[in-house]
């Protein structure tokens, strides 16, 4: 089958559309996501320390990562609102935003009980999803338009390699010198970044004051409230299964638990090969990839439901997801920045979106196993999700067949 690109694709027409080199300011937001991922998910990596550290269970250090991840959804959208009623420019914008990081994270550091802990977690997190706007938008104006799929997919990978690389090496600064030193890594990771970003990222050749109004008015868009949904449910879809993947392959596969970091580094390196791939194809091919993805991510989920306690066709799926899930992000957000202008607001929405969708998907994955379900029921939700993404794209795919 030939495939035919994506007639939306404002350049897709135009000749020599092919993407040029990345500039390098992409490639150091992608280090600045490195390091701001690696953040929010170190915590599942030194959970035994800091409930010892503070006296409190393991659940209640798991929800240090909720709490980053609810700064990001709520905190994000405020933080980015306040530097655009403001006027502030994209670049000081973005390095402000990367100071508070760097705060959130010495509170982290610092921290003497678990309130104050939980107060730097909510700090990085509001500070990172208004960095992911900006940083996201800062990238697409960098680039052409025909190219912004590839741009986002060499950011993301900085988000894929944070679980790859990021985690297991605080984790290991943790065994060696202590959960602060875990913190104090990242404090100094945040410190480099913010100045590689205000040496190396050009400022705007002229002002870029999009004021709130107008950037509130793009949101008032149905298509990108479609395109932020597909979004939600690819995440939610994703984070359903992967959320439990420890206990479903320890408990029902029958794997030994010394089976999970390897899996994790596996499922890892799918996620960075299914973002470059998706990355090249993203800007051209944008519904095709995403009609694509959603209907292997459902297929994976259900055989990995059907036939979890089989080995084989456990670890085979789970890494087609890791393939097939996340990695549909370039895909997405090329959707995005074509349903609106990508304005700071615009992004930090998505991201915004995205983090939502992932806290539900873990949280209905986590309900269905409370309710008896048993520990396929996270795959099912899964299932499911995916399943309400392919209706999300549907309407969309009539009118192209039309």
């Amino acid at each position: 089958m030939k495939l035919e690109p994506d007639l939306e694709s404002p350049r897709n027409r135009e000749s020599g559309s092919t993407p040029t080199n990345m500039p390098l300011p992409v490639y150091l937001f992608a280090a600045a996501i490195f390091v701001t991922t690696t953040s929010e998910f170190m915590v599942a990596g030194i959970m035994p320390s800091l409930s010892k550290a503070f006296g409190v269970s393991i659940g209640e250090v798991g929800n240090l990562i909720s709490l980053f991840a609810l700064g990001m959804t709520i905190g994000g959208p405020l933080a980015t609102a306040l530097l655009l009623f403001l006027k502030v420019q994209n670049k000081p914008g973005l390095l402000l935003l990367l100071i508070l990081f760097v705060a959130g994270s010495v509170l982290t550091s610092i921290a003497s009980d678990y309130a104050t802990m939980a107060l730097g977690r909510i700090v990085q997190g509001v500070a990172s999803g208004g960095c992911f706007g900006i940083g996201m938008t800062i990238c697409a104006n960098l680039v052409r338009a025909d190219a912004r799929g590839r741009a986002v997919s060499l950011v993301l990978a900085g988000l894929m390699f944070a679980p790859v690389l990021g985690v297991p090496a605080i984790a290991l600064i943790d065994q060696t010198f202590g959960w602060r030193a875990s913190f104090s890594a990242i404090v100094i990771l945040a410190v480099v970044a913010t100045i590689v970003i205000a040496i190396g990222v050009p400022a705007s050749k002229r002002a870029e004051f999009a004021d709130l109004r107008s950037s509130l008015a793009a949101l008032r868009n149905g298509r990108l409230w479609a395109a932020y949904l597909t979004s939600a449910l690819i995440f939610g879809a994703t984070f359903a299964a992967f959320s439990y993947f420890s206990p479903i392959f320890t408990d029902l596969v029958g794997l030994p638990a010394s089976a999970i970091p390897m899996l994790l580094a596996t499922y890892g390196i799918a996620n960075v090969i299914g973002n470059l791939i998706v990355g090249r194809l993203a800007d051209r091919y944008t519904l095709l990839v995403l009609l694509t993805g959603l209907s292997v991510l459902a297929a994976a989920l259900i055989i990995f439901a059907l036939f979890a306690s089989v080995a084989t066709i456990s670890i085979g799926t789970f890494i087609v997801i890791g393939l097939f899930g996340i990695t549909m992000n370039p895909a997405l957000t090329a959707r995005v920045m074509r349903a609106a202008h990508p304005g700071p607001m615009v992004n930090a929405v998505h991201s915004s979106v995205i983090t939502g969708g992932l806290a539900a998907g873990t949280w209905a994955g986590g309900l269905g196993i409370d309710a008896g379900y048993g520990l396929t029921a996270p795959l099912w939700v899964g299932f499911s999700l995916a399943l309400l993404g392919l209706l999300s794209l549907a309407p969309r795919a009539v009118r192209r067949l039309a």
